[in-house]
């Protein structure tokens, strides 16, 4: 299948959602029963997940009277989705996909901007010239499609390179091998993932693991194209409702409860996660609990506090950016209410109330060393 296709394709998935009522909000009874509450992640158990993991491990959900199932994420699972339709309470999706499908009719808000930052990587090999988006040009360039292609878009465009005509666009898969076999030019990668796994890679000529010196990085944090990526996302209906707004002030207390747990306790969250089924190894979940820390620390503002500014750039570039079709992320400015601090800046009160480190203002990553296959 053609890429212009696949995208297409996933623009109608990320757009679509259902029509059925929202469950009612279930409320503890009168012998302190928990409440029972969905979320929706967005991808498969990993480290990216850790914090929700911890919450529920740790009793941080049940400490608010909430009883969290995780419901795990996949290919063909779209969160924002999900959630609409009314099968969870809450979920995990990337801001630029769910206001596709909110401007779709799709009825949710952020609640919390648990990344404050973009962890997308664009990868080249070091020696390829390949250094900024602009060097892109002429070149074969790698990205998933579905919606996680907006960034690279939009870096593409800054730099003067139309992506429907100036470089040839190649579907690639949820790993790195094309790179490694030097079938592209560049690939795009989660920093606390797919680049993992190039340096869990054994370079042939050598014998040993490829280095980070092996390879170049476009950061489209440095190239001003980033976007906001995982978010909790509420119903926006249920809003409305006094027991949803409460429930949704305790299940965000809880969540910065446990990121706050696996900022301080990195290998304690990588072997919950691991123990949660993960197919990645305990090397690779450490350096992605390590490299999602830096993505949501230090958080000047407050754990999931959104940043006007980070939401103003994420919509804007979702205005004006074209694919090589030339159809943007959303045709208008989100109406309604798209995102809301009132929840979160709440529940961060409430945390810091009860003793947890809302900024993480002295987190200083960890040096991991990963191993062959992320073992």
């Amino acid at each position: 299948m053609r890429l212009a296709s696949i995208i297409a394709a996933s623009v109608l998935v990320l757009a679509g959602c259902g029509t059925a009522d929202a469950p009612t909000t279930a409320t503890p009874g009168a012998s302190g029963a928990l409440t029972p509450i969905k979320l929706q992640l967005q991808w498969f158990y990993q480290a990216q997940f850790a914090g929700y993991i911890a919450a529920v491990d740790q009793g941080f959900y049940s400490e608010q009277g909430l009883d969290v199932e995780l419901l795990e994420g996949g290919v063909d699972i779209v969160p924002q989705t999900v959630l609409a339709q009314g099968k969870a309470d809450y979920a995990v999706a990337w801001v630029p996909k769910a206001l596709a499908s909110r401007e779709q009719g799709a009825g949710i808000t952020d609640v919390g901007q648990i990344f404050a930052r973009s962890g997308t990587y664009q990868v080249a090999w070091a020696d390829s010239g390949i250094k900024t988006a602009a060097d892109l040009k002429g070149k074969k360039v790698g990205n998933w499609g579905f919606g996680n292609e907006f960034e690279l878009f939009a870096g593409m465009t800054k730099a003067g390179i139309d992506p429907g005509k100036d470089v040839t666009l190649v579907q690639q898969q949820f790993d790195m091998q094309a790179l490694l076999k030097k079938e592209i030019d560049a690939a795009q990668a989660m920093s606390y993932n797919e680049y993992a796994q190039l340096l869990e890679a054994k370079n042939p000529a050598t014998g040993k693991l490829y280095t980070a010196d092996d390879f170049s990085i476009i950061d489209w944090k440095t190239e001003g194209s980033s976007m906001l990526q995982d978010a909790v996302w509420a119903n926006t209906e249920k809003l409305n409702d006094p027991a949803y707004q409460q429930q949704t002030v305790k299940f965000l207390t809880a969540t910065i409860k446990g990121w706050a747990f696996c900022r301080d306790n990195a290998e304690k969250c990588r072997d919950l996660v691991v123990a949660k089924g993960s197919k990645l190894g305990k090397s690779h979940q450490l350096w992605q609990m390590n490299e999602v820390n830096k993505l949501i620390w230090p958080s000047t503002g407050g754990v999931g506090v959104i940043d006007e500014a980070a939401w103003k750039q994420t919509v804007d570039i979702s205005q004006t950016t074209k694919n090589q079709t030339g159809d943007t992320v959303l045709t208008k400015a989100p109406e309604g209410l798209a995102y809301t601090n009132d929840y979160i800046t709440q529940a961060v009160t409430a945390a810091k109330a009860a003793g947890v480190d809302v900024t993480g203002s002295g987190f200083q990553p960890a040096t991991v060393t990963l191993e062959e296959g992320g073992a």
